[in-house]
């Protein structure tokens, strides 16, 4: 079984002590469901961009949000495909929370990276192992790292997935389980293609299924992409024979808490404002209504027949759904007749 090598220095604990500080306010913000719905799909938008990006998909975060509304956009098509797939697999991990999931397979893993590379590597290649010895090159054409040969591969996920879903890294703070993972992943380089995004995914749903963002409102890929060259170094300094990740660790845990940081100060802006709220008072959504939203996070648009057919419920019964959503300002109404569509407002 894997066994990570680390040790837990003063800036680890500095950068944890103050996650946990801006965590703790971040989940317990009183926020209006029209705050909450806006930050997670800022969150979607940020992490299905930065995520990509890294990897040098060449969208903006303008055309990204265009792409998610469902708008046409002049691009490559594997740039859009990258993202999409992206999208595809946040939403997976969401359902995963729902559905209580808390051990971490290596199918679930291979899911992730066939939702990651659908439409871009072959059907041979998506959510398979890799077949072939690859190395990571530089821009002018220098081996920076060697991942283990092929053969390894399937041994080394097996070792990894068994510490994944260990009592020892379960004691771990998520944050520091999801660092490591992170880095122990990229280090594999199980797949041809794609294992950057698969490892910052698999570090999401960590966080997630631990209980650590239950909310769903942080987008940590920013701070990485912020500063590519920083993070490719951050990953390089791990020694090849040791495989001591304490400075990715550094790094790791201060990019969780630069991102973090950020959202509290969104929060704390939002809290200030009580506007809306002394207006309307404290608005309660039932399910369905929570989960159309949640719908409309990474989906341009919903009709009535589609909100049927997801609750099996009556056309009635989902226009009164509709009408809180509708009063209070979470969506909006477009087109006419059979035409009509909803939308997040």
């Amino acid at each position: 079984m894997y066994k990570p090598n680390f040790k837990i220095t003063n800036k680890i604990l500095n950068h944890i002590a103050e996650i946990y500080a801006s965590r703790e306010l971040i989940l317990n913000a009183s926020l209006l469901p029209k705050w909450e719905v806006k930050l997670r799909k800022e969150a979607i938008l940020k992490m299905a961009h930065h995520s990509t990006s890294i990897e040098g998909n060449r969208l903006t975060i303008d055309e990204v949000n265009k792409l998610l509304q469902g708008k046409d956009i002049a691009a490559w098509e594997k740039d859009k495909k990258e993202v999409l797939g992206y999208v595809k697999v946040l939403e997976y991990i969401d359902d995963l929370g729902e559905k209580g999931v808390d051990k971490i397979t290596e199918k679930i893993i291979l899911k992730i990276h066939k939702l990651n590379t659908l439409g871009i590597l072959k059907d041979s290649k998506a959510g398979r192992y890799r077949k072939v010895q690859v190395a990571i090159v530089n821009g002018s054409g220098r081996v920076t790292f060697q991942p283990p040969k092929t053969s390894q591969v399937p041994s080394l996920m097996k070792g990894f997935v068994a510490w994944l879903n260990s009592k020892k890294a379960r004691e771990l703070s998520p944050v520091l389980a999801s660092g490591i993972a992170h880095y122990e992943f990229v280090r594999i380089h199980p797949f041809v293609d794609g294992n950057g995004r698969t490892a910052r995914a698999l570090a999401t749903l960590i966080l997630y299924l631990r209980g650590f963002d239950t909310k769903r409102f942080f987008a940590l890929d920013d701070y990485y992409n912020e500063d590519r060259s920083r993070y490719y170094t951050a990953l390089q300094t791990v020694d090849s024979e040791t495989i001591d990740i304490t400075k990715w660790l550094e790094y790791y845990t201060e990019g969780v808490a630069v991102s973090m940081g950020k959202v509290k100060l969104v929060i704390l802006d939002l809290s200030l404002d009580r506007r809306l709220k002394d207006q309307k008072g404290q608005i309660y959504l039932n399910e369905r209504q929570m989960k159309v939203l949640k719908h409309l996070q990474t989906n341009p648009k919903v009709t009535i027949s589609e909100i049927q057919k997801m609750f099996d419920i009556s056309r009635d019964t989902a226009n009164r759904d509709l009408k809180l959503l509708l009063e209070n300002e979470l969506v909006r109404r477009r087109g006419k007749g059979k035409a009509t569509y909803y939308e997040l407002a």
